[in-house]
């Protein structure tokens, strides 16, 4: 039986609207109470996820949360860290660096300072947008060696992010976990952080194995917990590079996708 269920949530948890289908949270709910532990994965901040958190009912202190790629792995009441794998300044003014190189905007999200970039730009203000924070414009250089980063983003329209990321030095992918959340967004974060090693740690906090884990996403930075899941999941407007990694395809994320995998595999099991 699975007894633990880790959902992105742009473009899987959320539809077209960015909203939470009717038939999807009564799915979750229903897993809930059959004990199953659903929690969020997400490239987004904790303050992005709140909204959905509370609608869900998941906010509880005995309620977990992946944020920035499960760089952070907290309970939602309290916003205790339980796992934290993150990068430093120098990391953030030598990925500026590269992105200035490879004509980028960059941006960081600091335990301190919240969401930061260099410059101010479309892609910095869709990411304060989505999450409901603010941001502002730090000079990368002033940032001191040692300071806590928690991941940094090369963000661009589309056609020059592609072309950057063709660019990337392949050093790069060793110094640092490499993901791409969106069209726009490439993340950069501690090598030992994605979504992946995020519920692995939170699964082995919980004394559940793996073959015991559901892990649903739709791109590149839910590639890793796909991948370690017992049931990986693509949804069905996934990339062809998720589904192929995936051992289920299910519907869209305008199709109750979600819903549909906990209906079969866990509600009617």
């Amino acid at each position: 039986m699975y007894k633990l269920v880790a959902l992105d949530m742009d473009g899987t948890l959320l539809n077209s609207q960015k909203a939470i289908s009717p038939r999807t949270k009564q799915a979750i709910q229903a897993a809930r109470d059959k004990g199953v532990y659903v929690v969020l994965a997400s490239g987004r901040p904790l303050e992005g996820m709140l909204n959905s958190l509370e609608e869900l009912g998941m906010d509880s202190e005995q309620d977990y949360v992946l944020s920035y790629n499960a760089s952070l792995v907290q309970r939602v009441a309290s916003k205790s860290v339980i796992r934290k794998q993150i990068l430093t300044g120098v990391d953030a003014k030598n990925i500026a660096s590269l992105a200035r190189d490879l004509g980028t905007y960059v941006h960081a999200f600091s335990p301190e300072r919240g969401l930061i970039t260099p410059e101010d730009n479309p892609y910095t203000k869709h990411e304060a947008d989505i999450n409901g924070v603010e941001s502002s414009v730090v000079d990368f250089a002033e940032l001191s060696d040692e300071e806590e980063i928690i991941k940094v983003m090369m963000v661009a329209e589309a056609e020059i992010l592609s072309a950057a990321i063709a660019q990337l030095p392949k050093e790069l992918h060793s110094q640092y976990t490499v993901v791409q959340s969106a069209p726009f967004f490439l993340e950069l974060m501690n090598p030992s952080s994605n979504k992946g090693t995020g519920v692995a740690m939170l699964a082995e906090h919980l004394g559940i194995d793996a073959s015991e884990v559901i892990c649903m996403g739709d791109a590149g930075n839910d590639h890793h917990m796909i991948k370690y899941a017992g049931l990986g999941v693509a949804m069905g407007n996934a990339t062809d590079e998720t589904k192929a990694l995936a051992d289920h395809i299910t519907a869209t994320n305008d199709e109750d996708g979600v819903a549909v995998v906990l209906e079969q595999f866990i509600l009617n099991a």
